[in-house]
């Protein structure tokens, strides 16, 4: 059952996932979000209801008349919900695809925290800055990563106003990385990166308990985070750092234009 909180919950999350990737343009429509962006993360330009019911055709109607603007192809981000599953039914009818299921995960920064104990038995937590710097934008171009991709999400990370940034850094290089947002009463977790030769070392971890560090610093207890439901050695670690799912999404985007 989903309670008002659970409800004021999910919006929250769903405005500070937008904020904390920046869009280039956003607008608000019939309860949804629409964002709008140039770059290839996806968070960044698909809409995202703020809510929990049924959606109908002339919502969606209006949702693609807004994009179809801005000559940009339609993109939904939706949860695996039942009260949705009419407009999942609409949105194959009208050729869209479905891919990237996600999971969006909820914990709290002194769970996170308890990372610290592995961390520091591998080396400090994780140097916290309030921006990023050359180093910590390089490492989401290296070997491993899709460059341009990359190039997409530092831009959008860094961007983002109030966020902070995380570096593991050995012999002047930047070995593993992440973003802290915050917003809506929620700190949030993004750009969590490794470089391909430095992992299993528990770099990731130290680069979480320095974030839950920085979350508890601002006053912010409650945390969420979005991972791919495939990843499973990222699911592994947040399960270690006390994070849970509260729902999966996935993303829809139509394969034909219409006419």
């Amino acid at each position: 059952m989903t309670t008002a909180q659970n409800i004021a919950d999910i919006e929250a999350i769903e405005r500070a996932t937008v904020a904390a990737v920046s869009p280039e343009a956003c607008e608000e429509l019939d309860g949804w979000l629409l964002p709008f962006d140039g770059g290839t993360v996806k968070r960044a330009k698909s809409a995202v209801p703020l809510h929990r019911s049924a959606v109908d055709a002339a919502t969606l109607d209006r949702i693609e008349d807004r994009y179809d603007s801005r000559q940009v192809v339609p993109a939904l981000r939706l949860a695996d919900a039942d009260c949705f599953d009419s407009l999942r039914a609409e949105l194959e009818r009208r050729h869209y695809v479905q891919d990237n299921p996600t999971c969006v995960q909820i914990g709290t920064a002194r769970q996170m925290l308890q990372l610290r104990q592995v961390a520091t038995g591998a080396g400090s937590m994780a140097d916290v800055d309030r921006a990023p710097d050359d180093a910590w934008a390089a490492l989401f171009l290296g070997e491993g990563f899709d460059p341009v991709d990359g190039a997409h999400r530092v831009r959008s990370l860094a961007r983002a106003k109030g966020s902070l940034y995380a570096s593991v850094r050995e012999n002047g290089r930047t070995v593993a990385a992440g973003a802290m947002a915050f917003g809506h009463g929620w700190a949030s977790v993004h750009g969590m990166r490794t470089d391909k030769a430095h992992r299993g070392r528990g770099l990731a971890g130290r680069v979480l308990a320095g974030l839950a560090q920085a979350a508890l610093t601002a006053g912010f207890e409650r945390v969420f985070l979005q991972v791919d439901a495939q990843n499973h050695p990222a699911l592994s670690l947040y399960r270690r750092a006390g994070f849970t799912t509260h729902w999966q999404y996935r993303y829809w985007q139509r394969q034909q234009w219409p006419g």
